[in-house]
């Protein structure tokens, strides 16, 4: 069975690809720290929905970005099933250059933020 990071991996080679995961990527981050606070709880979906008096699928779309506008109130109440706090966070953005050393080619990331 093929992993999901052996395909991103892979994909990330097409242009088109990475600029539309770069388009995605705050989407992706609000899904990936849904996830972990919830494996973190040790809880299932279901059991965030009981939590939520909501539906399963309901918590699958709310982890997966496929609500269109989820509120704020949707993500407090995510986090209360979880025994947890929600907290906002504005950071600069993070853009990554390549840089190549003059002395032996090797290429490093560095990282500035963007205006």
């Amino acid at each position: 069975m093929t992993k999901v990071s052996d395909l991103h991996r892979k994909w990330s080679a097409d242009p088109a690809y990475r600029a539309a995961y770069r388009e995605l990527a705050d989407e992706y981050a609000i899904a990936q720290a849904l996830i972990r606070a919830r494996a973190r709880a040790g809880l299932s979906q279901t059991e965030v929905a009981k939590r939520m008096k909501t539906s399963q699928s309901y918590v699958a779309r709310l982890e997966a970005g496929d609500i269109v506008h989820p509120t704020l109130a949707a993500y407090m109440r995510y986090a209360r099933a979880l025994g947890a706090m929600l907290k906002i966070k504005i950071s600069p953005r993070v853009v990554f250059a390549a840089k190549t050393s003059m002395r032996c080619g090797v290429t490093k990331r560095t990282h500035k933020a963007r205006k």
